[in-house]
């Protein structure tokens, strides 16, 4: 529970962003919006949702690593979320009666994830390309 409560605090803003995915998941209807008329919205969704929230992680990470723990971000920042975005689609297919599982919705997950890999990797050369300029200002 320790280490729990440790990793809240380390990574709050990608615990809560992780908690809404799975509470939109399962919200049993959502009410009608004007972009319901664009084309492929709900997939749009589900990548700027997990893409998102992929962001924020490797934000969070980011922010308080010096170096980039590979493996440890392939785990957390990559393929957790993925395994996550299945393990949400079959129990929405096979344990709703009012939600559905799409491999369609599991590829824009896994897009959205992957798509949010290079801005982690910017936001990791950013914060090294800035503490090497105040680093060399200093000097």
């Amino acid at each position: 529970m320790r280490k729990f409560c440790q990793f809240v605090r380390k990574y709050p803003l990608s615990v809560l962003c992780i908690v809404l995915i799975w509470t939109l998941s399962f919200i049993p209807f959502f009410p009608e919006t004007p972009l319901d008329d664009v084309q492929f919205i709900d997939k749009w969704t589900h990548l700027v949702m997990y893409g998102g929230t992929c962001s924020v992680i490797w934000y969070e990470y980011v922010r308080r690593h010096a170096a980039l723990d590979k493996r440890k971000l392939f785990l957390l920042a990559w393929l957790a979320p993925i395994v996550m975005s299945g393990i949400i689609e079959l129990m929405q297919e096979h344990c709703t009666t009012t939600r559905s599982g799409e491999w369609f919705d599991f590829a824009a997950n896994a897009t959205g994830v992957t798509l949010a890999v290079p801005v982690g990797l910017l936001l990791f050369y950013i914060k090294v390309l800035n503490k090497n300029s105040r680093h060399d200002s200093l000097c």
